[in-house]
């Protein structure tokens, strides 16, 4: 058959309108630019085209198409052929059983369709109308075919109705919340509040009708005097009377509705989430307790002549077993139980297994990246290493070459907290990298989601993590979320604002004055952690590890320190009381601080008199940076009397200014070291002494140089280089009797056993830190006793802060406990690996 006129107007009239092409998409699941053929049939003979997703599973039962409609098929094809520069035709079927489209030579005979189905473009808006041009010659069933300028696609199949699947009553489901329940500007409205509540409203409003004050200061910015009047206002008869007593309460306001929402709604979709983390925990106990992966001996690629004790046998099994769920964990065993040498254990296992072709990488603080190449070292020799640490230079050479290698030259990769992101390049490295396990030594350093830190190690790219931590819970539940959201990333990212909104609100009340349901999805959050916690305590798995006993030795300060500690508490009441006065209260603090553990940190010797001369004297010595005398004198006014007399021990020209050694022995706290270190020196015992602070290791220098006992320094300025020599120094020459450290430089990842005496100088805010710092002797190697003395000066704000350490303390054995049921996980590998009795 020819083609006519009218077949070439009609492919003009039915051409896409790109205004209605997504609507014509949904409704025909048509790729975009694709072509579309229409059929010319009678309107009585034409089929119905609004096709909804309910009726379209029965678009197929189209009329079939006789003889004369294939060979219309052929002639329209053909046609349209010859306008086209491919030379080919594409025939399209839209029947949900059809074979993909086939070029077909236009010789060809066409092929015979028992049922076609066509659709009429309705986005030029419209369905055809009675006496249109086009349906003058439409007597024939005519089938006008629009060829395609690109290679014809294979037909979409029919649009099917989508049919929901039942959700499981375990699976998480948001309830229906609105964004708002009031909005402020109502308040100004003419129109009456209304008493219609939605869902929502009725939530908030029978939440501020019956819940108690407890539950009340969960809501932000709900004050106890607001509070008092939420309760004062009750009982409330409707919405309309809820927001006037808001509007007319003092200091009250509609705002407390909408945070009153969030609060729930954070309540809410806490409760779910816990539930859902329930069942995890749940099937992750029973595959534990199956014995998958059960390991009776140590990985064969070990040194042979090392041996995994049976604890670190069941912390091998338990990393195993949470491989094979493909689930992360915290391995959270007390400081000094070998928790490195588990994970180069477990490492091992995989290798040798060939369980993982990319490599892992382990992030640690810096003071502990050579611990962890030695322990590697050591224990497996076979495992390729790479420690990622050096210059700017040095690590650009590094990334270039193992992009050429495609990350095939190692097995481990290590590095630290501070290199993994310090710059975009290694962020994106590590970000794009194929990683099988990344692990976080000293995983507390995790503990706040909120920081630029938590977000770049969050984006490392790795199939699985492993958090270790001897110190699982620090300070709040918020910190808990935190490590919980590393492990179960899944699980808890898209809901990690209403997760941070909830524990964070928790932590400002202690844990036993907190509202029922906040305690009930605390138990719950202990109960959920047991499966995804392996913490042991080397009492329980140490039977033979020598004691350790604990001292407070409260030390009454030197008669000249005490007067100037009350001068300073006395102006720091005084200026409190003035309430016209801007005052720091935290610098106020720190003072208070300083003093108590030395007068040397704050200046009361040198004068303004004595600096001027000490000024002018320095800007005319050439070894000294500065020239202009009145910068020098500013800069020494901020300066201490200790930090003054170190330069004046460093320049000659001052020397005459240098502090009396009486001055520098003139503190409480050194009293007391003046009776406790000669007779341990007697005894024969070692001592490791750990403070906070640089400037009070410094002022120990020169009590120790005075006193004339050997000792060596290791603070945060110490070269990563330098750290092990000193280590070793230590460790292997019994005449030095005294190792000074800083608490967070020295007081993680390292082994001096050698010593049996730890004094702790001034106490930490957070006990864990000082906890570490006790177990750097008092661990998996020791074969004495181990005495652990803390100094903490008599009545000072020091008494404060051992308190406060002493209560967050507390804090973890309220949430974690110590009772038999905490020990699950280990009790059920032990069973399996027939090591329980």
């Amino acid at each position: 058959m020819v083609p006519t006129k009218n077949a070439f107007e009609q492919l003009k009239k039915f051409r896409f309108d790109k205004k209605n092409e997504a609507e014509n998409l949904r409704k025909f699941r048509f790729e975009k630019k694709e072509s579309i053929g229409s059929l010319n049939a009678n309107d009585s003979d034409r089929p119905n085209h609004d096709l909804s997703d309910s009726d379209s599973d029965n678009s197929n039962e189209s009329k079939e198409v006789d003889n004369n409609s294939s060979s219309s098929l052929k002639s329209s094809g053909k046609s349209s052929q010859d306008s086209q520069s491919n030379g080919k035709s594409h025939v399209m079927s839209s029947d949900s059983d059809s074979e993909p489209t086939k070029e077909v030579p236009s010789k060809a005979e066409p092929k015979k369709y028992s049922r076609i189905r066509t659709f009429i473009n309705s986005s030029h808006g419209s369905k055809r109308k009675k006496g249109d041009s086009s349906d003058s010659d439409s007597s024939e069933n005519e089938i006008i075919y629009v060829a395609s300028k690109k290679k014809a696609r294979t037909p979409p199949p029919p649009v099917k109705k989508k049919v929901k699947k039942p959700k499981k009553d375990d699976e998480f489901e948001e309830e229906n919340w609105s964004d708002r329940v009031y909005n402020s500007s109502d308040d100004d409205s003419e129109t009456e509040v209304s008493n219609y509540m939605s869902e929502t409203q009725k939530r908030v409003f029978d939440f501020l009708n019956t819940a108690d004050a407890t539950e009340l200061l969960m809501i932000q910015s709900c004050t106890e005097k607001k509070v008092a009047a939420i309760i004062d206002g009750r009982p409330y008869k409707g919405w309309r009377d809820l927001v006037q007593k808001l509007n007319n309460g003092k200091g009250m306001n509609t705002q407390i509705l909408n945070n009153t929402l969030e609060s729930l709604k954070s309540r809410s979709i806490v409760s779910k989430l816990m539930k859902k983390c329930l069942n995890l925990a749940i099937s992750t106990e029973e595959a534990i307790s199956a014995g998958s992966s059960i390991l009776e001996e140590q990985p064969a690629i070990l040194n042979k002549s090392m041996k995994l004790m049976p604890y670190q046998l069941v912390g091998l099994n338990w990393l195993a077993v949470m491989h094979n769920q493909q689930l992360n964990g915290i391995l959270a065993d007390e400081m000094g139980l070998g928790k490195t040498i588990q994970v180069v254990a477990f490492f091992s296992y995989l290798k040798e297994l060939g369980l993982t072709t990319s490599p892992h990488l382990v992030v640690a603080p810096t003071t502990t990246i050579d611990n962890w190449a030695i322990e590697f070292t050591r224990w497996c020799p076979d495992i390729r290493l790479a420690i990622y640490h050096g210059s700017q230079e040095e690590r650009r050479e590094l990334r270039y070459r193992w992009f050429k290698d495609k990350f095939s030259t190692m097995d481990v990769i290590i590095t630290s907290y501070k290199i993994v992101a310090s710059t975009p390049e290694e962020r994106k490295m590590f970000k794009i990298m194929p990683l099988e396990y990344v692990v976080f030594d000293e995983a507390h350093m995790l503990k706040n989601m909120n920081t630029q830190r938590y977000f770049n190690l969050f984006n490392i790219n790795a199939k699985h993590r492993i958090l270790l931590t001897g110190t699982p819970l620090q300070n709040n539940l918020l910190e808990l979320m935190s490590l919980l959201n590393f492990v179960m990333p899944a699980m808890f990212s898209s809901n990690i604002q209403y997760i941070k909104s909830f524990f964070s609100k928790n932590s400002k009340l202690p844990v036993n004055k907190l509202p029922d349901f906040e305690k009930e999805q605390i138990e719950l959050a202990k109960r959920i952690m047991k499966p995804f916690f392996l913490r042991r305590l080397k009492a329980d798995v140490l039977g033979n590890l020598p004691d350790k006993t604990s001292t407070v030795i409260y030390c009454k300060l030197h008669p000249e320190q005490k007067e100037k500690y009350l001068e300073l508490v006395s102006e720091v009441k005084s200026c409190s009381q003035n309430h016209n006065t801007e005052y720091n209260y935290m610098s106020s603090f720190m003072q208070l601080r300083k003093l108590a553990n030395h007068p040397l940190a704050l200046r009361y010797i040198f004068t303004n008199k004595e600096l001027m001369e000490i000024a002018d004297r320095l800007a005319y010595d050439y070894n000294y940076k500065q020239t202009n005398k009145d910068h020098i004198f500013e800069d020494l006014s901020y300066m201490s009397d200790h930090e003054i007399h170190q330069l004046t021990c460093q320049y000659k020209c001052i020397s005459k200014y240098k502090l009396k050694d009486t001055d520098l022995l003139k503190s409480g706290k050194f009293a007391k070291l003046d009776e406790l270190l000669p007779k341990l020196k007697d005894e024969g015992h070692r001592v490791v002494m750990f403070s906070q602070y640089l400037f009070i290791l410094d002022i120990i220098e020169d009590y120790m140089r005075i006193r004339g006992h050997s000792f060596l320094r290791l603070d945060g300025s110490t070269k990563s280089l330098d750290r092990q020599e000193l280590i070793d120094n230590y460790n292997d020459d019994n005449n030095i009797f005294v190792f000074l450290l800083s608490t967070r430089a020295g007081g993680v990842g390292i082994n001096l056993t050698s010593a049996d005496t730890v004094i702790i100088h001034d106490v930490d805010f957070n006990p864990y830190n000082d906890k570490q710092a006790e177990d750097r002797c008092h661990r998996l190697g020791q074969t004495r006793n181990v005495e652990i003395i803390r100094l903490v000066s008599e009545a000072t704000v020091e008494e404060a802060i051992y308190a406060k350490a002493k209560s967050k303390l507390e804090l973890e054995q309220e949430i974690i406990g110590n009772d038999e049921d905490d020990k699950d996980v280990e009790l059920l590998l032990k069973e399996a690996l027939g090591l329980k009795k």
